[in-house]
């Protein structure tokens, strides 16, 4: 009972053939090929023409060839994460015109090449995060892309347009980079986005109109940043029928104004905070650490009683001047008549 499956596994594993690179595995008549970890400075050669998917992560590359994957018309998968690779060359990913699937991931890259979405129209995930890279560009061909993990790199600032061309986009991720801010146009043409999670950044202002073309956003990660205040405004122009909200661990400045914008979020029927209780404030400084939704009832105390002390202030100041004004009045009343009496008095 056990030659057949000896003779099973000999059919669909088979090693070192030349059907198959030297040291890798072939699987379900060489439709998926494994060489991953087995010390590839460079992509093997001779890769078989019917690949569907191909693994090369965990290998030292250190950079991808030009057309390193020429004739591979059947490739829809292509793992290449964890292999060191610090470079893309021109024409890297040229003929894979069908790929649904390229993971980057942990890699050394700082910068794509201007060709590199070239022939990947087909992509539907992208994976580069845990490189190093400081700016983006060449994205624009990804017309079919739905998922784009752009976490873990140095990126400092999305420019206008950044995702042009990404129509289908729905999954977005850029935590744990180094964005300062969410500039008006940096998401324009993206309103099929779902998800966009901007956790982990440098972030202390968003634009008014950032998030005007994020009409089917759902979630919305804002947590972890260095948010002090908001404009209402800036969620208000979120046309969507409901988005998810996460604000935590940013270093709010609780005051009433900040009270007022929160106070009108959690009132909006689409705007949903989710972790509002875990909300805590940086400043002022005898607020520190403490939770929002604890204080806030308190934050407009003293403004209110300032705003009273100056109303009763006026009214008293107005008050006055009245009584005076009618004091004076009369007291002209009275100088008039005694003056006329004395006038009739002469007269006669």
């Amino acid at each position: 009972m056990l030659l057949p499956a000896v003779l099973l596994l000999a059919l669909s594993s088979v090693e070192g053939t030349k059907d198959c690179p030297d040291y890798c595995l072939c699987y379900e008549h060489s439709d998926l090929v494994d060489c991953r970890a087995r010390g590839f400075l460079h992509v093997p050669f001779e890769l078989p023409d019917g690949t569907w998917l191909l693994d090369l992560g965990g290998n030292a590359l250190t950079e991808v060839q030009s057309r390193a994957f020429a004739g591979l018309w059947s490739l829809r998968v292509l793992v290449l994460s964890d292999s060191g690779i610090q470079l893309l060359q021109p024409d890297a990913f040229y003929s894979l015109s069908f790929l649904e699937k390229l993971d980057i991931s942990h890699n050394n890259l700082r910068r794509l090449p201007s060709d590199f979405s070239d022939s990947l129209s087909s992509v539907r995930e992208l994976r580069l995060d845990h490189n190093s890279l400081e700016q983006l560009n060449s994205l624009e061909h990804l017309e079919s892309l739905e998922k784009l993990d752009l976490s873990h790199n140095n990126l400092t600032f999305l420019q206008s347009g950044a995702f042009r061309g990404l129509s289908r986009l729905r999954h977005l991720y850029l935590q744990a980079n180094r964005l300062g801010a969410v500039r008006h146009g940096s998401m324009s043409m993206l309103s099929t986005l779902e998800d966009l999670q901007l956790g982990q950044n440098n972030i202390t202002q968003i634009d008014t109109e950032a998030l005007t073309p994020l009409t089917s956003l759902n979630l919305l990660a804002l947590e972890d940043n260095q948010l002090r205040q908001l404009k209402f405004k800036t969620f208000l122009s979120l046309h969507t029928a409901g988005t998810h909200l996460q604000l935590a661990g940013n270093p709010w400045n609780c005051d009433c104004d900040l009270q007022r914008i929160f106070s009108k979020l959690l009132s909006v029927r689409h705007l949903h905070v989710d972790d509002y209780e875990n909300v805590t404030c940086r400043e002022p400084q005898q607020l520190a650490g403490a939770l929002l939704a604890l204080v806030s009832s308190q934050l407009c105390i003293a403004e209110t009683a300032t705003v009273l002390v100056i109303t009763a202030t006026v009214l008293v100041t107005v008050l006055a001047a009245v009584v005076m004004a009618e004091h004076t009045r009369k007291k002209n009343q009275q100088r008039g008549k005694g003056f006329d009496d004395e006038s009739q008095s002469q007269d006669r």
